[in-house]
């Protein structure tokens, strides 16, 4: 849109512009019905949010550009729940929903009643507040009466509505309320895990798990990144049903543009709540996304009220659990994997068994203080469950066997030999040898990324094969590779050798605090590696450093400054020393510093997104004119650098006075860029 456009043309382009992304999303994330590309939608929000920042005015909190979320908070406010959101008796067995039935029939005095039945989404409860049609609050269910205002989170959510639409056959009132399940389907958390796998992170348990997890992040950014749906079920107006039947419920709330789970059916007696649950027995793994029962609802609102509650559940309602897909076998041995950052997982091998139609033979035991949890001991059969899982677990021991062993944590590891650590307060042990074979992989993507020696070419596939051909046994190796030996592997010609060895040779002169945050000594990052090496500007002294010299270093706590220690003490990490510096790295810098450093003692922090520099290149400019760049405001901040959706930092600098400059003034901070 050209600079010169009035403001009233502005607001009818946005206007427009909502009203079509809204309906594309509606299309996608509740109906599963694209009608356009990724990148048309890509397109039109782009197109949005360009105006919006050239009218800022114009912006308001349920554009679609605001879903992505600002930056972190410091915790969650809690609030009261207009009416309790109740847990539910549960039925395990055909007598028991029959019982139900019963009940129900003689507190209401009818002979038979009509029921809807839904698929019971194992998920997280969450109540959403409307007001004017535009989403206002989002709690968790807490203790039922209290819960914890999510809402930041909640708007990154596709599938959630933050303007309702207004059918015709349909009214809403000025305030009301929605509750529902948000859940992550198991492609999402298959995704997730597998993520966290590669980054050396604690897996999530299962779907549910994951989801909690995901809406409890204090960055709603996080959140936006974990793919979550929201499924709505009920509709309050204070704190009340607004229709006579909850079926009529569920179709308004499909009206009105919220995702309504389409397996439900209308139930009438008793029989067809037994005939229903029988259905889901063997269906529950079709699905996308898990369930663990069914529930079961009287239709009419009006006999709801009847009905009432007791003290912790309703009359009105039954969830009939379903049972989890589990099965006994026996633990054969138990065996131990290295990851990309050493931390070395136990994971039972299994006598194969059939679980949920997967043959499964492996399940994971996440630590060694599990394994003594469930006491649980090689030859010992054991009741494994998948539950939808990807990763299945055992639950517990069924029996003892007659020859049982216990499992020997190793004290070297398995793949490399070199003794591992475990550090106080961990429950892992860890190889710590950078040049472990089950480590080097990983290892190698780490040193090539951009922010550390920025060897671009180096991507995952050429990696495989040059540790596969074993032409890489280090990191160090790197910069022995030849023209040829490059130029006979897979997709590699002669160019592109020519270009990765130029690159290579580049990545020569990479300062001192990249080079030692390519290393992948735990914990160090470059923030961290940049304090360090301001300290030690010479590795051979970060190498005799003791931890107490290390814990001098601001911002160093124990946990670091032993990961350090530990890292220069394994003989093979100082062999990798030598090697990058026989092959001339620099592991050194000028100690000296310029008397014209602009920010010298000055400490900045940076919050939200910047219209021209990442933040990366704006630390590095603040910290090459002597700044320090911190990630929280405290009174000892100079300046927060406030870019788009600065969030709470920006919030807590006012509070407290410090100074908010934009990137426009950060630049006159700095002058122009020195050139290297």
């Amino acid at each position: 849109m050209p600079e010169s456009v009035s403001a009233a043309d502005a607001s009818r382009a946005v206007t427009s512009l909502r009203e079509t992304i809204r309906r594309h999303e509606h299309l996608y994330y509740v109906l599963d019905q694209p009608a356009i590309s990724d990148a048309e939608y890509d397109a039109l929000l782009a197109r949005l949010k360009e105006i919006e920042q050239r009218h800022p005015e114009l912006v308001t909190t349920d554009s679609p550009t605001q879903r992505v979320g600002g930056g972190p908070r410091e915790g969650f406010l809690k609030a009261p729940h207009p009416s309790p959101m109740q847990s539910l008796d549960n039925a395990f067995d055909e007598q028991a929903l029959r019982d139900f039935d019963r009940r129900v029939r003689e507190l209401s005095g009818l002979e038979t009643v009509d029921y809807v039945g839904e698929l019971k989404l194992d998920g997280v409860s969450l109540a959403v507040h409307f007001s004017g049609g535009r989403m206002s609050r989002a709690l968790t269910r807490g203790d039922g009466f209290t819960g914890e205002d999510i809402t930041e989170n909640a708007r990154t959510i596709r599938s959630l509505p933050l303007v309702v639409q207004r059918p015709r056959e349909h009214s809403l009132p000025a305030e009301f309320e929605v509750r529902g399940e948000v859940v992550m389907n198991r492609r999402a958390f298959e995704r997730l895990n597998s993520e966290r796998l590669r980054d050396d992170q604690p897996t999530f348990a299962n779907p549910r798990n994951a989801a909690a997890g995901s809406l409890r992040v204090l960055d709603p950014r996080i959140t936006a990144s974990r793919r979550l749906e929201f499924f709505v079920y009920g509709l309050l107006v204070d704190g009340r049903p607004m229709l006579e039947s909850h079926w009529d419920t569920l179709d308004a709330l499909a009206a009105f543009g919220f995702k309504v789970n389409s397996h439900r059916a209308r139930l009438h007696g008793a029989g067809e709540l037994v005939a229903c649950g029988d259905r889901w027995k063997d269906k529950r793994e079709s699905l996308p996304y898990e369930i663990d029962g069914l529930v079961f609802k009287v239709d009419s609102t009006a006999v709801q009220s009847t009905l009432g509650s007791t003290a912790r559940a309703p009359r009105w309602a039954i969830a009939h659990k379903l049972a989890a897909e589990q099965a006994e076998t026996l633990v054969e041995n138990i065996e131990v994997q290295v990851g990309r950052t050493g931390a070395l997982t136990p994971r039972a091998l299994l006598d194969p068994v059939g679980v949920g139609g997967v043959t499964v033979s492996r399940a994971t035991l996440h630590n060694e203080d599990e394994i003594e949890r469930l006491g649980l001991r090689i030859g010992d059969t054991v009741l494994v469950e998948r539950s939808g899982d990807v990763i299945p677990k055992v639950v517990r021991v069924t029996a003892q066997g007659k020859d049982r062993r216990p499992f020997l944590p190793p004290g070297n590891c398995p793949v490399c030999g070199t003794k591992v650590v475990r550090e106080q307060g961990e429950v892992i042990r860890r190889c710590i040898n950078t040049n472990c074979r089950a480590r080097l992989r990983e290892s190698i993507l780490h040193c090539a990324s951009r922010r550390a020696m920025n060897i671009d070419g180096l991507g995952e596939v050429l990696v495989e094969q040059l540790v596969a051909r074993g032409l890489v046994k280090s990191v160090a190796d790197l910069y022995g590779l030849s023209a040829e030996k490059l130029a006979a592997l897979e997709r590699m010609g002669k160019k592109s050798a020519a270009n990765l060895l130029s690159n290579i040779e580049d990545s020569r002169s990479t300062p001192l605090p990249r080079v030692l945050f390519a290393l992948g000594i735990r914990y160090v990052g470059e923030r961290t590696a940049q304090i360090i090496a301001d300290r030690f500007p010479n590795v051979d002294l970060l190498a005799a450093a003791s931890i107490e010299q290390l814990r001098e270093i601001e911002e160093i706590g124990p946990r670091i400054a032993e990961t350090v220690r530990d890292f220069f003490r394994e003989p093979n990490n100082l062999s990798l020393i030598d090697q990058l510096r026989a092959a001339g790295l620099q592991l050194s810098q000028e100690t000296t510093k310029r008397a014209d450093r602009k920010l010298d003692g000055l400490t900045f922090v940076l919050s939200g997104t910047l219209p021209n520099l990442t933040r990366e290149e704006a630390a590095e400019r603040i910290e090459g004119e002597g700044g320090k760049v911190t990630g929280a405001v405290s009174k000892n901040t100079d300046y927060v650098v406030a870019g788009e959706s600065a969030g709470s930092k920006l919030e807590k600098a006012k509070r407290l006075g410090t100074a908010i400059i934009g990137e426009g003034q950060l630049l006159d901070l700095l002058g122009p860029e020195r050139q290297p």
